[in-house]
């Protein structure tokens, strides 16, 4: 790889490791460091592919401070990676505000192709795939009644994340905006040994969930 001094966002597996793809190893075995939303995470991925480049801390609470000292290593002609959790970073995910700078300060910035929770949930859902929009996370508190009013007026498939605990929380809200008996779809553990996709009402939804506790992360497709 040349030294051209390069962000390379770079996904990562949702859930089983096979989805790594070649050039994403390659990448991460190339760049001068890697940044990880969660070192402790991203070190067993890397330790099974045998990736022993460097890694630094890249997250919500410290992107601020640490901008201007990656910006200064990508103008030295470092090469960096960036990777989140699981999947492609910046979706839903730390990494909008270092591709901004990047690319405010001429930056070179490569996305690699890969894993992303949302596309798999959509497919599945048998929903309606030539217009789509992706919400992911609702706001928790301020806002979020507004914005749940505001896609309920949206004419086209919504794609919403949420987390098991407060999933039953979330269902109830849409039972409230869109009716007991929309039809949605609810994914779950896309790519573990356990991925579901469950399609139903949303009291159907709810139901279920009601009965069943709700694990790992999921992705709602109205």
């Amino acid at each position: 790889m040349n030294k051209s001094g390069k962000l390379f966002i770079v996904p990562t597996p949702i859930g089983n490791l096979k989805d790594m793809t070649l050039r994403s190893i390659e990448v991460l075995n190339s760049v001068d460091y890697i940044l990880a939303e969660d070192t402790r995470t991203s070190q067993p991925l890397l330790q099974h592919y045998n990736i022993q480049t460097p890694l630094k801390s890249y997250h919500s609470f410290n992107e601020h401070y640490i901008l201007q000292n990656i910006l200064i290593d990508l103008k030295n002609n470092k090469n960096i990676a960036l990777i989140s959790d699981a999947g492609t970073p910046a979706i839903s995910d730390p990494g909008y505000l270092i591709v901004k700078h990047c690319i405010d300060n001429n930056v070179k910035v490569e996305c690699l192709p890969g894993p992303t929770a949302f596309i798999p949930a959509l497919v599945c859902s048998g929903k309606p795939l030539h217009h789509f929009v992706f919400i992911g996370f609702l706001p928790i508190k301020k806002g979020r009644q507004t914005k749940l009013q505001e896609i309920s007026l949206l004419p086209y498939t919504i794609v919403l994340y949420e987390s098991p605990h407060k999933l039953l929380k979330t269902l109830n809200d849409l039972k409230n905006i869109f009716g007991a008996e929309k039809p949605i779809g609810i994914s779950r553990e896309i790519s573990k040994i356990f991925e579901e996709h469950l399609r139903g009402s949303i009291e159907e939804m709810i139901q279920h969930f009601t009965k069943h506790l709700p694990k790992g992360e999921m992705v709602i497709v109205i």
